[in-house]
Protein backbone atom coordinates (compact mmCIF):
# COMPACT_ATOMS: atom_id res chain seq x y z
CA UNK A 1 0.00 0.00 0.00
CA UNK A 2 2.91 2.31 0.67
CA UNK A 3 3.89 2.92 -3.49
CA UNK A 4 -0.16 2.66 -4.27
CA UNK A 5 -1.71 6.20 -5.51
CA UNK A 6 -4.61 7.52 -3.63
CA UNK A 7 -7.55 7.04 -6.45
CA UNK A 8 -6.57 3.26 -6.78
CA UNK A 9 -6.03 2.94 -3.09
CA UNK A 10 -9.35 4.52 -2.74
CA UNK A 11 -10.97 2.51 -5.66
CA UNK A 12 -10.21 -1.00 -3.92
CA UNK A 13 -11.05 -0.06 -0.32
CA UNK A 14 -14.53 1.66 -1.81
CA UNK A 15 -14.90 -2.42 -3.38
CA UNK A 16 -14.13 -3.77 -0.29
CA UNK A 17 -16.72 -2.05 1.55
CA UNK A 18 -19.66 -2.71 -1.38
CA UNK A 19 -18.58 -6.81 -0.82
CA UNK A 20 -18.37 -6.59 2.67
CA UNK A 21 -21.76 -5.11 2.86
CA UNK A 22 -23.57 -7.09 0.25
CA UNK A 23 -22.70 -10.56 0.65
CA UNK A 24 -21.38 -10.33 4.26
CA UNK A 25 -18.64 -9.15 6.99
CA UNK A 26 -15.37 -11.88 6.07
CA UNK A 27 -13.34 -10.95 8.60
CA UNK A 28 -10.21 -10.81 6.72
CA UNK A 29 -11.44 -8.92 4.14
CA UNK A 30 -12.79 -6.30 6.43
CA UNK A 31 -9.50 -6.05 8.35
CA UNK A 32 -7.79 -5.03 4.80
CA UNK A 33 -10.48 -2.55 3.96
CA UNK A 34 -9.71 -1.09 6.96
CA UNK A 35 -6.21 -0.44 6.76
CA UNK A 36 -6.72 0.79 2.87
CA UNK A 37 -9.06 3.17 4.84
CA UNK A 38 -6.53 4.22 7.09
CA UNK A 39 -3.68 5.04 4.52
CA UNK A 40 -6.75 6.60 2.89
CA UNK A 41 -7.03 9.15 5.69
CA UNK A 42 -3.22 9.65 6.10
CA UNK A 43 -2.68 10.44 2.33
CA UNK A 44 -5.67 12.86 2.15
CA UNK A 45 -4.31 14.63 5.69
CA UNK A 46 -0.64 14.86 4.34
CA UNK A 47 -2.06 16.45 1.20
CA UNK A 48 -4.11 18.69 2.09
CA UNK A 49 -6.93 18.30 0.16
CA UNK A 50 -9.84 20.07 2.05
CA UNK A 51 -9.65 22.87 3.69
CA UNK A 52 -11.65 24.25 6.96
CA UNK A 53 -12.52 27.39 5.14
CA UNK A 54 -13.83 25.72 2.04
CA UNK A 55 -17.46 24.39 0.95
CA UNK A 56 -19.06 21.86 -1.44
CA UNK A 57 -18.33 24.34 -4.41
CA UNK A 58 -15.22 25.06 -3.58
CA UNK A 59 -14.09 21.52 -3.48
CA UNK A 60 -12.64 19.72 -6.99
CA UNK A 61 -15.09 16.69 -8.43
CA UNK A 62 -11.68 14.42 -8.46
CA UNK A 63 -11.47 15.18 -4.84
CA UNK A 64 -15.28 15.37 -3.66
CA UNK A 65 -15.16 11.23 -3.37
CA UNK A 66 -12.85 11.79 -0.85
CA UNK A 67 -15.39 12.80 1.70
CA UNK A 68 -16.19 9.07 2.32
CA UNK A 69 -13.53 7.86 3.46
CA UNK A 70 -14.54 8.69 7.25
CA UNK A 71 -17.80 7.09 6.41
CA UNK A 72 -17.09 3.62 4.95
CA UNK A 73 -14.17 3.40 7.47
CA UNK A 74 -17.26 3.44 9.86
CA UNK A 75 -19.32 0.67 8.20
CA UNK A 76 -16.10 -1.52 8.17
CA UNK A 77 -15.09 -0.74 11.66
CA UNK A 78 -18.93 -2.21 13.40
CA UNK A 79 -18.13 -5.09 11.35
CA UNK A 80 -14.80 -5.93 12.85
CA UNK A 81 -15.55 -8.94 15.28
CA UNK A 82 -13.88 -8.69 19.14
CA UNK A 83 -13.81 -9.54 22.12
CA UNK A 84 -15.09 -6.65 23.78
CA UNK A 85 -17.84 -5.25 21.21
CA UNK A 86 -17.71 -1.91 22.69
CA UNK A 87 -14.84 -1.39 21.47
CA UNK A 88 -15.53 -1.47 17.54
CA UNK A 89 -18.62 0.88 18.31
CA UNK A 90 -17.15 3.73 19.82
CA UNK A 91 -14.36 3.54 16.75
CA UNK A 92 -17.36 3.59 14.25
CA UNK A 93 -19.20 6.31 15.98
CA UNK A 94 -16.03 8.21 16.16
CA UNK A 95 -15.75 8.11 12.97
CA UNK A 96 -19.47 8.76 11.53
CA UNK A 97 -19.54 11.99 14.09
CA UNK A 98 -16.15 12.80 12.19
CA UNK A 99 -17.86 12.38 8.53
CA UNK A 100 -21.22 14.50 9.73
CA UNK A 101 -18.98 17.16 11.03
CA UNK A 102 -16.81 17.07 8.14
CA UNK A 103 -20.13 17.14 5.62
CA UNK A 104 -21.66 20.05 7.97
CA UNK A 105 -18.79 22.06 7.86
CA UNK A 106 -19.07 21.66 3.53
CA UNK A 107 -22.99 22.50 3.68
CA UNK A 108 -23.74 19.30 2.53
CA UNK A 109 -26.04 18.47 5.88
CA UNK A 110 -30.12 18.94 5.36
CA UNK A 111 -31.23 21.82 8.01
CA UNK A 112 -33.48 20.23 9.04
CA UNK A 113 -30.95 17.22 10.39
CA UNK A 114 -29.08 20.54 11.62
CA UNK A 115 -32.09 21.69 13.60
CA UNK A 116 -32.54 18.08 14.89
CA UNK A 117 -28.94 18.10 16.04
CA UNK A 118 -28.79 21.33 17.82
CA UNK A 119 -31.70 20.55 20.01
CA UNK A 120 -30.12 17.36 20.99
CA UNK A 121 -32.52 14.99 19.25
CA UNK A 122 -36.52 15.09 20.16
CA UNK A 123 -38.12 13.10 22.58
CA UNK A 124 -41.53 12.24 20.86
CA UNK A 125 -42.41 9.96 19.36
CA UNK A 126 -43.93 11.70 16.81
CA UNK A 127 -41.37 14.09 15.63
CA UNK A 128 -38.55 11.31 15.77
CA UNK A 129 -41.27 9.08 13.10
CA UNK A 130 -41.64 12.26 10.68
CA UNK A 131 -37.83 12.75 10.86
CA UNK A 132 -37.08 9.31 10.10
CA UNK A 133 -39.71 9.26 7.24
CA UNK A 134 -38.30 12.25 5.72
CA UNK A 135 -34.87 10.79 6.08
CA UNK A 136 -36.30 7.32 4.58
CA UNK A 137 -37.23 10.17 1.42
CA UNK A 138 -34.31 11.60 1.05
CA UNK A 139 -32.31 8.64 0.81
CA UNK A 140 -34.72 7.43 -1.71
CA UNK A 141 -34.74 9.94 -3.66
CA UNK A 142 -30.75 9.93 -4.08
CA UNK A 143 -30.64 6.26 -4.82
CA UNK A 144 -33.61 6.54 -7.74
CA UNK A 145 -31.16 9.30 -8.71
CA UNK A 146 -28.44 7.76 -8.62
CA UNK A 147 -29.78 4.58 -11.05
CA UNK A 148 -31.16 7.73 -13.17
CA UNK A 149 -27.36 8.92 -13.72
CA UNK A 150 -26.19 5.45 -14.72
CA UNK A 151 -28.47 4.80 -17.16
CA UNK A 152 -28.07 8.06 -19.06
CA UNK A 153 -24.20 7.33 -18.56
CA UNK A 154 -25.28 3.82 -20.34
CA UNK A 155 -27.24 4.97 -22.89
CA UNK A 156 -24.28 8.14 -23.93
CA UNK A 157 -21.97 5.63 -24.04
CA UNK A 158 -23.77 3.35 -26.35
CA UNK A 159 -24.23 5.99 -28.44
CA UNK A 160 -20.75 7.77 -28.08
CA UNK A 161 -19.63 3.99 -29.10
CA UNK A 162 -22.26 3.66 -31.73
CA UNK A 163 -21.38 7.36 -33.51
CA UNK A 164 -17.58 6.62 -33.06
CA UNK A 165 -17.64 3.74 -35.24
CA UNK A 166 -19.82 5.23 -37.90
CA UNK A 167 -18.49 8.75 -38.16
CA UNK A 168 -14.60 9.97 -37.37
CA UNK A 169 -14.75 11.87 -33.95
CA UNK A 170 -15.60 16.19 -35.13
CA UNK A 171 -16.19 19.07 -33.69
CA UNK A 172 -17.91 19.33 -30.37
CA UNK A 173 -16.48 16.59 -28.35
CA UNK A 174 -15.07 19.00 -25.16
CA UNK A 175 -19.37 19.83 -24.48
CA UNK A 176 -19.14 15.68 -24.00
CA UNK A 177 -16.50 16.02 -21.64
CA UNK A 178 -17.81 18.87 -19.45
CA UNK A 179 -21.26 16.91 -19.73
CA UNK A 180 -19.11 13.84 -18.27
CA UNK A 181 -17.73 15.80 -15.19
CA UNK A 182 -21.06 17.56 -14.23
CA UNK A 183 -22.79 14.28 -14.19
CA UNK A 184 -19.57 13.01 -12.43
CA UNK A 185 -20.06 15.72 -9.70
CA UNK A 186 -23.51 15.44 -9.76
CA UNK A 187 -23.49 11.83 -8.69
CA UNK A 188 -20.54 11.71 -6.37
CA UNK A 189 -22.63 14.52 -4.32
CA UNK A 190 -25.53 12.36 -4.52
CA UNK A 191 -23.88 9.43 -3.32
CA UNK A 192 -22.59 11.56 -0.02
CA UNK A 193 -26.33 12.98 0.58
CA UNK A 194 -27.08 9.02 0.42
CA UNK A 195 -24.06 8.43 2.93
CA UNK A 196 -25.13 11.45 5.51
CA UNK A 197 -28.59 9.26 5.51
CA UNK A 198 -27.38 6.03 6.17
CA UNK A 199 -24.66 7.73 8.99
CA UNK A 200 -27.44 8.96 10.68
CA UNK A 201 -29.55 6.22 10.79
CA UNK A 202 -26.32 3.97 11.84
CA UNK A 203 -25.10 6.65 14.41
CA UNK A 204 -28.76 6.07 16.13
CA UNK A 205 -28.29 2.05 15.82
CA UNK A 206 -25.05 1.81 17.38
CA UNK A 207 -25.86 4.49 19.96
CA UNK A 208 -29.27 2.17 21.56
CA UNK A 209 -26.62 -1.21 21.31
CA UNK A 210 -23.89 0.51 23.29
CA UNK A 211 -26.14 1.39 25.77
CA UNK A 212 -27.51 -2.18 25.77
CA UNK A 213 -24.22 -3.29 26.27
CA UNK A 214 -22.97 -0.63 28.88
CA UNK A 215 -26.21 -1.93 31.07
CA UNK A 216 -26.10 -5.12 30.65
CA UNK A 217 -21.24 -4.67 31.35
CA UNK A 218 -22.65 -2.75 34.42
CA UNK A 219 -25.22 -5.18 36.13
CA UNK A 220 -22.78 -7.96 35.54
CA UNK A 221 -20.15 -6.17 38.00
CA UNK A 222 -23.11 -5.45 40.13
CA UNK A 223 -23.37 -8.89 40.59
CA UNK A 224 -19.68 -10.06 40.61
CA UNK A 225 -19.75 -13.80 39.67
CA UNK A 226 -22.70 -13.65 38.26
CA UNK A 227 -22.60 -13.74 34.58
CA UNK A 228 -25.33 -14.05 31.47
CA UNK A 229 -24.10 -17.68 31.20
CA UNK A 230 -25.29 -20.49 28.55
CA UNK A 231 -27.26 -22.26 31.44
CA UNK A 232 -29.37 -18.87 31.99
CA UNK A 233 -30.22 -18.60 28.20
CA UNK A 234 -31.29 -22.23 28.01
CA UNK A 235 -33.64 -21.56 31.43
CA UNK A 236 -35.01 -19.18 29.79
CA UNK A 237 -35.49 -20.54 26.29
CA UNK A 238 -37.31 -23.65 28.30
CA UNK A 239 -39.68 -21.27 30.55
CA UNK A 240 -40.44 -19.45 26.88
CA UNK A 241 -41.58 -22.61 25.48
CA UNK A 242 -43.40 -23.78 28.56
CA UNK A 243 -45.54 -20.54 28.21
CA UNK A 244 -46.37 -20.89 24.34
CA UNK A 245 -47.29 -25.09 25.09
CA UNK A 246 -49.70 -23.90 28.06
CA UNK A 247 -51.36 -21.16 25.65
CA UNK A 248 -51.43 -23.35 22.73
CA UNK A 249 -53.63 -25.97 25.07
CA UNK A 250 -55.45 -22.92 27.01
CA UNK A 251 -56.33 -21.31 23.56
CA UNK A 252 -58.44 -24.92 22.79
CA UNK A 253 -61.04 -24.17 25.84
CA UNK A 254 -60.95 -20.09 25.24
CA UNK A 255 -62.54 -20.73 21.78
CA UNK A 256 -66.40 -20.07 22.29
CA UNK A 257 -68.13 -23.32 22.03
CA UNK A 258 -71.43 -23.15 19.52
CA UNK A 259 -74.81 -22.02 20.98
CA UNK A 260 -77.48 -24.65 22.70
CA UNK A 261 -80.44 -23.96 20.98
CA UNK A 262 -82.50 -26.96 22.30
CA UNK A 263 -83.97 -26.04 25.32
CA UNK A 264 -84.51 -29.74 26.41
CA UNK A 265 -80.72 -30.39 25.89
CA UNK A 266 -80.25 -27.43 27.56
CA UNK A 267 -82.19 -28.98 30.55
CA UNK A 268 -80.26 -32.22 30.07
CA UNK A 269 -76.90 -30.59 30.02
CA UNK A 270 -77.37 -28.58 33.47
CA UNK A 271 -78.92 -31.57 35.24
CA UNK A 272 -76.05 -33.90 33.78
CA UNK A 273 -77.92 -36.26 31.46
CA UNK A 274 -75.71 -35.34 28.29
CA UNK A 275 -72.47 -33.28 27.88
CA UNK A 276 -72.05 -29.85 25.89
CA UNK A 277 -69.86 -31.45 22.78
CA UNK A 278 -72.83 -33.49 22.08
CA UNK A 279 -74.85 -30.23 20.69
CA UNK A 280 -74.65 -31.42 17.31
CA UNK A 281 -75.27 -35.31 17.56
CA UNK A 282 -78.81 -34.19 19.64
CA UNK A 283 -82.21 -35.00 18.37
CA UNK A 284 -84.92 -33.25 20.12
CA UNK A 285 -87.66 -36.09 21.08
CA UNK A 286 -91.07 -36.05 22.74
CA UNK A 287 -91.20 -36.23 26.34
CA UNK A 288 -92.58 -39.93 27.51
CA UNK A 289 -94.34 -40.11 31.05
CA UNK A 290 -95.69 -43.48 32.49
CA UNK A 291 -93.97 -46.98 32.81
CA UNK A 292 -92.90 -46.50 29.33
CA UNK A 293 -90.09 -43.88 30.89
CA UNK A 294 -88.90 -46.48 32.78
CA UNK A 295 -88.21 -49.29 30.46
CA UNK A 296 -85.60 -47.90 28.83
CA UNK A 297 -85.61 -50.22 25.89
CA UNK A 298 -87.76 -50.58 22.64
CA UNK A 299 -91.27 -52.11 23.77
CA UNK A 300 -91.01 -55.71 22.80
CA UNK A 301 -94.90 -56.67 23.93
CA UNK A 302 -98.67 -55.76 23.37
CA UNK A 303 -98.42 -55.62 27.44
CA UNK A 304 -95.70 -52.86 27.36
CA UNK A 305 -96.95 -51.34 24.73
CA UNK A 306 -100.35 -51.02 26.96
CA UNK A 307 -98.59 -50.38 30.00
CA UNK A 308 -96.46 -47.91 27.97
CA UNK A 309 -100.11 -45.99 27.61
CA UNK A 310 -101.12 -45.12 31.27
CA UNK A 311 -101.05 -42.11 32.31
CA UNK A 312 -100.20 -40.48 28.81
CA UNK A 313 -101.66 -37.11 28.77
CA UNK A 314 -104.40 -36.63 26.83
CA UNK A 315 -103.21 -33.98 24.27
CA UNK A 316 -101.41 -34.70 21.39
CA UNK A 317 -97.73 -34.37 22.26
CA UNK A 318 -95.41 -31.74 20.14
CA UNK A 319 -93.65 -33.61 17.22
CA UNK A 320 -90.63 -30.95 17.11
CA UNK A 321 -88.85 -28.46 19.00
CA UNK A 322 -89.75 -24.44 18.53
CA UNK A 323 -86.73 -24.39 16.85
CA UNK A 324 -87.12 -26.62 14.39
CA UNK A 325 -90.56 -25.27 13.83
CA UNK A 326 -89.11 -21.77 13.20
CA UNK A 327 -86.32 -23.25 11.04
CA UNK A 328 -89.18 -25.25 8.74
CA UNK A 329 -91.51 -21.64 8.62
CA UNK A 330 -87.96 -19.87 7.51
CA UNK A 331 -87.46 -22.49 4.81
CA UNK A 332 -91.38 -22.11 4.08
CA UNK A 333 -90.75 -17.71 4.09
CA UNK A 334 -87.87 -18.41 1.55
CA UNK A 335 -89.49 -20.50 -0.80
CA UNK A 336 -92.67 -18.17 -0.86
CA UNK A 337 -90.13 -15.66 -1.49
CA UNK A 338 -88.38 -17.37 -3.96
CA UNK A 339 -91.59 -17.97 -6.17
CA UNK A 340 -92.77 -14.23 -5.83
CA UNK A 341 -88.86 -13.33 -6.73
CA UNK A 342 -89.52 -15.78 -10.03
CA UNK A 343 -92.84 -14.46 -10.68
CA UNK A 344 -92.12 -10.75 -10.60
CA UNK A 345 -88.68 -12.02 -12.82
CA UNK A 346 -91.46 -13.33 -15.44
CA UNK A 347 -93.22 -10.49 -15.32
CA UNK A 348 -90.70 -7.70 -16.05
CA UNK A 349 -89.32 -10.23 -18.73
CA UNK A 350 -89.48 -9.18 -22.70
CA UNK A 351 -91.53 -12.48 -23.55
CA UNK A 352 -94.55 -10.88 -21.16
CA UNK A 353 -93.82 -7.27 -22.47
CA UNK A 354 -94.34 -8.71 -25.90
CA UNK A 355 -97.20 -10.40 -25.41
CA UNK A 356 -98.92 -7.06 -23.55
CA UNK A 357 -97.75 -4.97 -27.07
CA UNK A 358 -98.96 -7.27 -29.08
CA UNK A 359 -102.27 -6.37 -31.02
CA UNK A 360 -105.92 -6.76 -30.34
CA UNK A 361 -107.29 -10.32 -31.56
CA UNK A 362 -109.28 -11.19 -34.69
CA UNK A 363 -112.84 -10.29 -33.04
CA UNK A 364 -111.47 -6.66 -32.03
CA UNK A 365 -110.28 -6.57 -35.61
CA UNK A 366 -113.87 -7.65 -37.13
CA UNK A 367 -115.46 -5.32 -34.54
CA UNK A 368 -112.80 -2.47 -35.77
CA UNK A 369 -113.97 -3.34 -39.51
CA UNK A 370 -117.71 -2.89 -38.74
CA UNK A 371 -117.59 0.27 -37.31
CA UNK A 372 -114.98 1.75 -39.81
CA UNK A 373 -117.18 0.48 -42.79
CA UNK A 374 -120.44 2.49 -40.45
CA UNK A 375 -118.06 5.54 -40.22
CA UNK A 376 -117.34 6.00 -43.92
CA UNK A 377 -121.54 5.02 -44.82
CA UNK A 378 -121.99 7.60 -42.54
CA UNK A 379 -119.63 10.16 -43.71
CA UNK A 380 -120.98 9.94 -47.52
CA UNK A 381 -124.73 10.35 -46.43
CA UNK A 382 -123.46 13.49 -45.27
CA UNK A 383 -121.45 14.75 -48.39
CA UNK A 384 -124.62 13.91 -50.00
CA UNK A 385 -127.11 15.74 -47.38
CA UNK A 386 -125.92 18.42 -46.77
CA UNK A 387 -127.08 20.35 -43.17
CA UNK A 388 -130.32 21.76 -43.71
CA UNK A 389 -130.97 20.23 -47.58
CA UNK A 390 -134.49 18.75 -46.48
CA UNK A 391 -135.95 21.57 -44.98
CA UNK A 392 -136.82 24.35 -47.64
CA UNK A 393 -140.13 25.53 -46.50
CA UNK A 394 -138.04 26.64 -42.83
CA UNK A 395 -135.54 28.88 -45.19
CA UNK A 396 -136.46 32.52 -46.08
CA UNK A 397 -136.61 32.22 -49.79
CA UNK A 398 -137.73 29.32 -49.78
Amino acid sequence: MEDVPLPVLFEQARKIHSTATESGADQELVRKGCEALKKCEDMVSKLGLFSANETKDDISTNNLKYLLVPFYFAELAEKIAQSDRILSLKASHAKLKEFISFCEAMELVPEEELETSIQGGSNSLVDRRAQKIARFKRQRAAELKLLEIKERKERRGRSSKAAALSTPVEAGEEDVLDDDVEEEREAWLTTISLAICKAFDLLEMLKKEEEILSAIKEKQSKDGDKEFSQDVLDDRTKRAEAWHRDAAVRSRYTKPAEPITCATFAQDVLEGRAKVSQAHDHKHQPMIFGPASLVGGSLTSERERMAAQVFQPSFRLPTMSIEEAGLKEMEMMNKWQERNAKMMEEANSSWYKDNSKQGPSEEDDEDDDAAQDKARAWDDWKDDNPRGAGNTKLTPCG
